[in-house]
C-alpha cells in the first residue's frame, strides 16, 4: 500500500463525504477540489433514510457566500413515508483565488403517521401545523483551492464563436445588422463589449440574450449579441479577438472574427441640395429597419423555440419544481394528503379535505384526478 500525505487524504475526504446520521445516509460529492477561478464544478447531494420506523423530512441549502455561484440543474425527491430519498445536482463556479469552503445547511425533521394525521384533522378552520421533531446536523464543509486565471482572460470554458453579417454594402448611414453567438461550456460567457467605440463608424448594440440550458451533469450557454453598424463612407470593423481558457484541458486559446470591410455609396452633393422652390415631400427610408427587425424576429422565434423545448424537457423529467416530484412520488390518498399538508401550503386545502374525506370519512374521491389538479396548480 502507498503511502499518502496527509494534506492528500484531507483533500479527499473534504471533496468526498459519506456519512451515516441516525435516521439517514447523506453523500456530499464535488467532482474538482484543486480548480481555477470560475471553472463549472459539478456538486452532487443525495439524501437517503434508512430508518424506516419514522416519517422523515430534510431542509437543505448551500450557505450563500461572495466566493463562488451556484446554479442548480437537477432535482430528484422522493417522500414516500419512510423511505426518504432526495438527489440534487449543482453548478458551482468559485469567483475568488486561494482557499475557500462550501458550506452547508442541513437540517433534519423526524415525525410519525399519527401527528401527520393530527396536523390535518377536522375542518379546513381546525388546520394544525405538523409537529416535528427538527435536528440541525453538522456537515462538514468542502474546501477548494482555486488557482488564478492567465492574465487578460476573457472567457473560462469551451466555447465556440459564430456570427452573421446581414450586408456589406449600405447606403450612407443605412444601419448594418450583425449577429454574434457565443455558446459552449461554462462560465455565462457574458461580456459588457465586444467592440470598443471608435470613429469609423457608429456601433448601435443592446442587452445580450442569455439562454441556459441545464443538461445531465453540466450546463452549457448560448449568448447572443445583436449590433447594428452604420456610417457616412466606407468603413473597415476591426478584428475581434476574445482571450479564452479551458480549465479541463490547461488551455488558452482565442476566438477571433477577422476584419470586415464595408462598401458605404455616400449620398451626392446634387441629391442633398434642393434645386427647386417646391421640393419633394421628406420622405425616409425605413427599409432597412423591416430588414432588422424581421432579422431579429426570426431570431427571437428561434431562441422562444428553444426556451419552449427546454421547458417541455424539464417538465417530463420534473426538474424544474421539486414539490411535483414530491407529489408524483405519492402512489395512495394517505402519502399524497401528508405531503400536502407537511409543505403547509393553504393552496392545497382543498384537495387535502376530499382526501380526508376520503380516508377518515365516508366520502369516495378519484385519487388520479385529485392527483392531477394538484400538479396542474403547479403549472
Amino acid at each position: 500500500m502507498k503511502h499518502i500525505p496527509g494534506r492528500a487524504v484531507f483533500l479527499f475526504l473534504s471533496a468526498f463525504v459519506l456519512l451515516h446520521g441516525e435516521n439517514f445516509v447523506y453523500d456530499f460529492h464535488i467532482s474538482k477540489q484543486n480548480a481555477y477561478e470560475k471553472e463549472p464544478l459539478l456538486l452532487s447531494i443525495d439524501l437517503n433514510q434508512t430508518n424506516e420506523d419514522v416519517v422523515l423530512f430534510f431542509h437543505f441549502g448551500i450557505e450563500k457566500n461572495d466566493a463562488f455561484l451556484v446554479e442548480q440543474i437537477d432535482s430528484t425527491q422522493d417522500n414516500t413515508l419512510h423511505h426518504a430519498r432526495i438527489h440534487y445536482r449543482y453548478i458551482l463556479y468559485p469567483l475568488r483565488t486561494g482557499d475557500i469552503n462550501v458550506s452547508f445547511d442541513l437540517v433534519e425533521r423526524v415525525t410519525d403517521e399519527e401527528k401527520v394525521a393530527y396536523s390535518f384533522s377536522g375542518d379546513r378552520d381546525d388546520f394544525k401545523k405538523l409537529e416535528t421533531k427538527d435536528r440541525k446536523v453538522d456537515v462538514s464543509p468542502i474546501a477548494l483551492h482555486v488557482n488564478a486565471l492567465p492574465k487578460s482572460t476573457q472567457l473560462v470554458g469551451d466555447f465556440k464563436l459564430s456570427y452573421d453579417i446581414k450586408k456589406h454594402q449600405a447606403q450612407s448611414y443605412e444601419p448594418i445588422a450583425m449577429k454574434i453567438i457565443l455558446e459552449g461550456e461554462g462560465y455565462p460567457p457574458v461580456l459588457e463589449r465586444l467592440y470598443p467605440d471608435g470613429d469609423d463608424f457608429t456601433l448601435f448594440t443592446q442587452k445580450p440574450l442569455v439562454q441556459k440550458i441545464p443538461l445531465k451533469d453540466h450546463l452549457k450557454y448560448r449568448v447572443t449579441y445583436i449590433m447594428a453598424l452604420s456610417h457616412d463612407k466606407s468603413f473597415d470593423l476591426p478584428p475581434l479577438q476574445l482571450h479564452a481558457f479551458d480549465p479541463r484541458l490547461k488551455k488558452a486559446y482565442q476566438l477571433t472574427i477577422p476584419k470586415q470591410h464595408f462598401d458605404i455609396t455616400p449620398a451626392e452633393v446634387k441629391d442633398l441640395v434642393d434645386k427647386t422652390d417646391n421640393p419633394q415631400p421628406l420622405h425616409f427610408d425605413f427599409s432597412w429597419l423591416g430588414s432588422l427587425l424581421g432579422y431579429i424576429v426570426v431570431f427571437f422565434a428561434g431562441y422562444m423555440t428553444a426556451i419552449s423545448l427546454k421547458w417541455k424537457r424539464k417538465v417530463t423529467a420534473e426538474k424544474i419544481d421539486p414539490l411535483i416530484g414530491k407529489v408524483e412520488a405519492c402512489k395512495d390518498e394517505k402519502a399524497l394528503m401528508q405531503l400536502l399538508m407537511a409543505v403547509d401550503s393553504k393552496r392545497f386545502e382543498k384537495a387535502i379535505n376530499a382526501l380526508e374525506k376520503s380516508l377518515y370519512g365516508k366520502g369516495k374521491t378519484n385519487f388520479k384526478q385529485i392527483k392531477q389538479e394538484v400538479l396542474e396548480s403547479m403549472k
